[in-house]
């Protein structure tokens, strides 16, 4: 069964084809980095234009590298939300067009679910129950997954997410956007216990998070350094002094701790010793060895897809569209003239 896929919840365009929900036939990704990078995050309006100039050619070039056409799609999958409703709406009005014209079944999936389902294209024989970690620049969320659709919402967020915290303490330190990988980079040549940053648990046995403290206590340090950036913006790694580098590393290590530590607690909580770790942070090369040295600790094995499939994707959207049609889920071409787009929207009870 080939699911054709349409992801543009954010400022990444992304368009697949996946096969039996996990084998990627073709995938493509616009990125929208420079255009945002100058205004230090996404700009909801050129982010929605640009899916806009984006999503069609991009699909050709899909079906194209596929060698295929719609007769080969059994169904088309696309992000309803969470997100940007002006980017998430561009790409289900062209998947509700294609689904009507084409007659061909609709699944509406869940952006966190798509980032969920990315595992199986890796790891598609993977064992339930697990517990999933979805960790981005907008969703910092642990689930216990008990089937395809079945998600148990453990905790989340209360206010900034770790990728969002970690472009903000970039914008605080002159280091540009995105904020993760610098702060990675940097990370590497820095001392982690240079700055004692908070480290934010909240309430006992609850498995949310906040970091908007952090990115406080981060600022608050640097407004008391009077000259330590220097008055100029930075523009190059190689420009960037020391003790930009120890902020950067010990705010990771603040983060990373919190990360790991509700991680795996959610495992031994639920008793759960498989643990996925998906989203655009899970990427972080200090976040995958510390919480794989705890994870072996504790008798949990970490499994995580590939870099290209940990950020937004157009494969992970129809791979979670292959398992909701499996399990029925789906709109008949007839019924989608109600499908909507939303900015909010909760997976799991």
């Amino acid at each position: 069964m080939n699911i054709l896929g349409i992801e543009s919840s954010c400022d990444e365009t992304s368009v697949s084809i996946v096969q039996d929900g996990v084998k990627i036939i073709a995938h493509k990704i616009a990125s929208q980095i420079s255009f945002h990078r100058k205004f230090g995050g996404v700009v909801p309006e050129i982010a929605s234009r640009r899916h806009i100039e984006s999503i069609i050619p991009l699909m050709n070039e899909v079906f194209h590298e596929a060698q295929m056409d719609f007769s080969n799609i059994d169904g088309i999958a696309v992000t309803v939300g969470p997100g940007l409703i002006g980017s998430l709406l561009i790409g289900v009005s062209v998947a509700k067009t294609l689904a009507y014209v084409k007659k061909k079944a609709l699944m509406p999936i869940h952006h966190i679910e798509g980032h969920i389902k990315a595992i199986f294209l890796d790891y598609p024989a993977l064992d339930f129950p697990f517990i999933a970690f979805v960790v981005s620049g907008g969703h910092t969320s642990l689930f216990t997954v008990y089937s395809h659709t079945n998600y148990e919402f453990l905790g989340g967020t209360r206010d900034d997410a770790a990728g969002e915290a970690f472009d903000k303490v970039a914008k605080i330190l002159h280091l540009g956007y995105p904020g993760g990988p610098v702060i990675d980079q940097l990370s590497e040549s820095g001392n982690p216990a240079a700055v004692r940053f908070p480290r934010v648990y909240l309430e006992k046995d609850r498995f949310d998070f906040s970091f908007s403290g952090l990115k406080t206590a981060v600022f608050n340090h640097v407004r008391s350094q009077a000259n330590l950036l220097g008055g100029y913006r930075i523009c190059r790694i190689s420009e960037v002094s020391s003790e930009i580098r120890d902020i950067a590393a010990s705010f990771q290590e603040a983060v990373v701790d919190t990360l790991v530590f509700k991680g795996i607690k959610a495992c031994l909580h639920k008793k759960v010793r498989r643990l996925i770790l998906v989203g655009g942070v899970a990427c972080n090369s200090r976040l995958r060895d510390k919480i794989e040295m705890e994870a072996q600790k504790n008798d949990v094995r970490v499994f995580y897809p590939p870099p290209l499939l940990c950020t937004d994707n157009g494969a992970m959207i129809a791979a979670a569209g292959y398992f909701q049609k499996v399990a029925g889920n789906f709109l008949k071409a007839e019924d989608i003239f109600s499908l909507n787009a939303f900015s909010n929207l909760p997976l799991g009870g």
